[in-house]
């Protein structure tokens, strides 16, 4: 029976008896009176299990898989998934699915482990072939021409062009720019053919560029003339789009970094000279009741008693240096750093990157681009008499005086201002993407991210995203729950002793501080108990214990084909990894020392078997481990709600990730964590601290792959936007914020005319536009859709939708769709104390992940002592499966506490309402300390000055 039901369950036969849970043998001894050990007596070899298996196959309406079955699934896994998917676990699981569809028993696991290996191994061969064979002669000599040593001074390590290609670029000034202008020109040199990855997946150009990054030089040039041109192509081709994109990144940054490096140096001049006067405004009254009382007197005989010469003196060179004129000192200073430094970085951006806008809005930055491009040899301080310059939508009113050095049609233009205000009108439209870079990834043209069989595909998509195609339903919707919730709220508001309106500025709301709750009473003794069962326990062995029971480092497989490391010292030396990463102690202080781990083994593993991906992997198998293994009784039921917030962690700064953080006052990366309510961290994301947090809000719950259902999202101010919450309603979460500036918040209508007298003082003075929300739902569907399927990242596409394009029609829809959800959301938030609450403990747990941070993440002080982009997020990473480990084995701990006497009838409610498995009380990050006073160093005995001799 048991053979039979996992047979319908899993489409094979178990491989031995451990596959069978001990529930269900369990189960089935309690309904067929047999003792559960016959199970384990049960003889898996002979003529009784074949026959069993044999009966349940005919019973089943399955057969034996042939050898021209075998065939076919080779064939098919090589047609129809590995052009899509490499992954050894995915291809098994689509091979089983494809033989349990035919109603065929699938061959052993050794023999399908074969069939898989030779079905990847003939997809590689053909599609390498077919790449091959695209590539001209001129341009595979150029490939393997970026392999070949350069020569070399006596002893220096050899060295390749292609090494340098794979170089980061520094921080963002003009070196950094000339630098990453000659890598993307020598990639671009090779002259591969623009159509040669056309049509193929991004995950398998990923998997070849991820090859070539991990190999060396000496490795790559061992390969076949086919494997190598792949691989070195799809790297070039992957590379390319990086370095385009790192190269509009330093503009961005450059630009914006001129206007602050000018105002802090004119205020470094003026600190010096400036002096505030306190008190002008008694000054200017004193002045004006003199002036008054002797109109035609003196000006010494009546100013300069109550106000002397060099108090006016001071107070007009203060008045000159704020304000306009003070604005103007900058912009002055602006144009000078402009002209003698940044400005050589000029012939290299225009001369590299090719920008596209196809709205006519903008047309005058582009033309003015194009005058800058075509005088890029001249001179001259002002372009040549006749230039047709565009003014208008390029040059902002306050640089005028700069830019125009004398009137005229056509006026006189100096050049340098004139560029300053054409690079930055460029910024503010690269960052909202209405002009685009050709060969950029994350700059590339904005309908590109959007599903191109949309039209084809509309109903689908539509119902996919759960939303009805007449846009006036959607909008009849939402009114009616407005209308419910303003109501509603009205209604509530004179029993509501916790939320006021107050007259004062026009309308403000007042929510009074939540109370605490009773402290729990036996957690204390329960982290006692812990402590004493547990005592000091290493983190090294908390990581080794969750490896045993989830074996997470199955996912950290080799970038290459082959791997010829034996598996238990391949994981012992995993292991070592992570936790040096995860730790930031760093891979030195784990090795060994003894010849079995050196720091080279180490530096070869963490290169050749751990990537972003497969960590993330891994941390998502914890995860649903840990969500797995929990008990009902002690952890409640399944949760659907996650909090979010970032951490700032400090970073060296030679790098274009790493920002000066105003509010930390530091420099800094952030990284973004998902935590639900049971401490449990489903995801996170390396960024600038200046980056959106609701973009990474968004991309959390969207590219999680965990098993977890994410309905509710609760952030802080900063993780909400009103862009976000129409967005979270379109995608099928809540959006629940946590808001600090709540006063002044304001509830928009759903119609005209409607009044609410209770909470009249804190309406909008306007209601909602929804004609432009049904005007523009198939736009706002587009950019869901292709968030939710992963065509863009939500930081790119949220991009689009700021301030700076507000004139944009979809960008309108979006904020009038977010103003009605969030006044939805409001209507809820300041009816029911039971709502803010579960909001604020939500938030709280996400600040308890926050501060573990820093317990584990200890070495050099907490800093990410790197400028390696990857290197950065790959520590973070590994402190997140640290971390994750750590919070499963202590759930483990406390249920196996809480299941034994007598601590199963010892918590109450309130106790198990405020049970959080992230303690670290128990734990030792640090590793053992031994010491032998009989050891000693071979340094020999200290002899004082001047000691005779023994």
């Amino acid at each position: 029976m048991l053979l039979l039901k996992f047979f319908q369950l899993e489409g094979r036969f178990p491989s031995a008896p451990h596959e069978i849970p001990e529930q269900a043998v369990i189960f089935l001894s309690e309904q067929t009176q047999v003792p559960p050990e016959a199970w384990q007596d049960y003889p898996w070899e002979g003529i009784t299990i074949r026959r069993h298996r044999s009966e349940i196959r005919k019973w089943t309406g399955f057969r034996e898989a042939t050898l021209k079955d075998a065939k076919k699934l080779e064939s098919w896994l090589l047609n129809d998934v590995l052009p899509t998917e490499h992954r050894y676990d995915r291809l098994k699981e689509a091979a089983l699915s494809h033989c349990r569809t035919m109603r065929i028993e699938p061959p052993g696991p050794e023999r399908l482990k074969r069939h898989i290996r030779a079905a990847a191994h003939a997809h590689e061969t053909r599609f390498c072939e077919g790449v091959y064979q695209q590539l001209s002669s001129s341009v595979v000599e150029r490939l393997e021409k970026l392999l070949r040593p350069q020569p070399i001074a006596d002893g220096e390590s050899e060295w390749t062009a292609w090494q340098n290609l794979k170089a980061d670029p520094g921080k963002a000034g003009v070196e950094s720019v000339k630098e990453t202008a000659a890598r993307l020109r020598l990639v671009r040199e090779v002259g591969l053919p623009a159509t040669l990855f056309a049509g193929v997946p991004p995950k398998l150009l990923e998997r070849y560029a991820k090859r070539a990054s991990v190999e060396e030089p000496f490795e790559l040039r061992r390969h076949g003339k086919p494997l190598q041109a792949t691989i070195l192509a799809a790297y070039l081709h992957h590379r390319s789009e990086e370095l385009t994109d790192h190269l509009v990144d330093l503009l961005v940054e450059i630009i914006h970094k001129m206007g602050k490096r000018a105002e802090k140096k004119v205020e470094e001049q003026l600190s010096g000279q400036l002096k505030k006067v306190p008190g002008k405004l008694g000054v200017l009254v004193r002045m004006a009741e003199a002036c008054l009382n002797a109109p035609e007197g003196v000006v010494k005989q009546v100013i300069y008693p109550v106000a002397s010469e060099d108090l006016l003196k001071t107070i007009l060179q203060e008045i000159q240096n704020s304000g306009p004129a003070y604005h103007n000192t900058v912009r002055i200073a602006l144009k000078r750093s402009y002209q003698s430094h940044y400005r050589r970085m000029l012939p290299e951006l225009l001369g590299t990157l090719e920008f596209k806008c196809e709205n006519a809005r903008y047309k005058p930055v582009m033309d003015a681009l194009a005058v800058l491009k075509a005088y890029l040899p001249h001179k001259a301080p002002s372009y040549p008499e006749g230039t047709k310059v565009p003014i208008e939508g390029v040059v902002r009113p306050i640089w005028m005086p700069l830019v125009i050095e004398a009137a005229g049609a056509p006026p006189k233009i100096n050049r340098v201002a004139y560029e300053i205000c054409v690079l930055k009108a460029l910024r503010e439209q690269l960052r909202c993407r209405e002009i685009w870079v050709m060969g950029s990834r994350r700059y590339r043209n904005p309908d590109d991210d959007l599903p191109q069989d949309f039209e084809a595909r509309r109903e689908e998509y539509y119902a996919d995203l759960g939303i009805p195609t007449d846009a006036k339903a959607l909008t009849a919707l939402i009114k009616e729950e407005m209308t419910r919730g303003l109501a509603a709220l009205n209604e509530g508001m004179p029993g509501n002793s916790k939320v006021k309106i107050l007259p004062k500025k026009g309308g403000r709301i007042s929510v009074s501080p939540l109370e605490p709750q009773a402290e729990p009473e036996s957690l204390g003794e329960l982290k006692i108990e812990m402590a004493r069962r547990w005592p000091m326990t290493s983190l090294l062995d908390v990581l080794k214990e969750t490896d045993h029971q989830v074996a997470f480092t199955q996912f950290l497989r080799s970038g290459t084909e082959r791997e010829h490391l034996d598996r238990r010292v391949l994981r012992r030396r995993l292991l070592l990894c992570l936790y040096g990463l995860g730790t930031n102690t760093g891979l030195k202080r784990m090795a060994t020392g003894q010849g079995d781990d050196s720091p080279k083994d180490l530096q070869y593993v963490r290169r050749r078997f751990l990537s972003l991906e497969g960590l993330r992997h891994a941390i998502a198998q914890v995860v649903n481990a840990t969500l797995d293994v929990r008990l009902p009784q002690i952890w409640g039921d399944a949760t659907t709600s996650c909090a979010s917030d970032s951490k700032q962690f400090g970073a060296w700064d030679q790098n274009l990730l790493t920002e000066w953080h105003n509010r930390y006052g530091g420099r800094c990366v952030m990284v973004y964590w998902h935590v639900e309510k049971k401490s449990t961290c489903i995801y996170s994301q390396f960024k600038r601290v200046s980056s959106s947090e609701a973009a990474a809000m968004i991309e959390g719950v969207l590219r999680h792959c965990t098993e977890m259902e994410v309905e509710r999202q609760y952030v802080d101010s900063h993780g909400q936007s009103e862009v976000a919450f129409a967005f979270c309603r379109l995608l099928g979460f809540e959006l629940m914020p946590r808001l600090k500036g709540i006063h002044r918040q304001r509830l928009y209508l759903p119609e005209s005319g409607q009044t609410y007298p209770n909470i009249d003082l804190v309406l909008a003075s306007r209601s909602i536009n929804w004609d432009i929300i049904e005007q523009q739902l198939d736009a706002m569907v587009k950019h869901t859709v292709a968030l939710k399927m992963g065509m863009v990242d939500a930081e790119s596409i949220l991009r689009r939708f700021t301030r700076s394009n507000i004139q944009h029609p979809a960008y309108k829809a979006f904020a009038e769709l977010g103003k009605a959800i969030k006044t939805i959301f409001l209507c809820r938030y300041l009816g029911s104390e039971e709502l803010r609450r579960e909001i604020h403990e939500g938030l709280n747990v996400v600040e308890n992940w926050n501060s573990a941070n820093g317990f584990i993440f200890y070495g050099k002080g907490g800093e990410l002592a790197t400028n390696r982009r990857e290197d950065q997020e790959m520590g973070l990473l590994c402190l997140h499966l640290l971390q994750a480990s750590l919070v499963f084995i202590n759930t483990l701990m406390i249920q196996r506490v809480l299941t034994g006497a007598p601590w199963s009838t010892t918590l109450g409610t309130r106790d198990l309402a405020a049970l959080n498995p992230l303690l670290y009380h128990h734990i030792n990050p640090y590793g053992v300390f031994d010491l032998d006073l009989d050891a000693r160093l071979p340094l020999g005995d200290y002899m004082p000055t001047g000691a005779p001799a023994t």
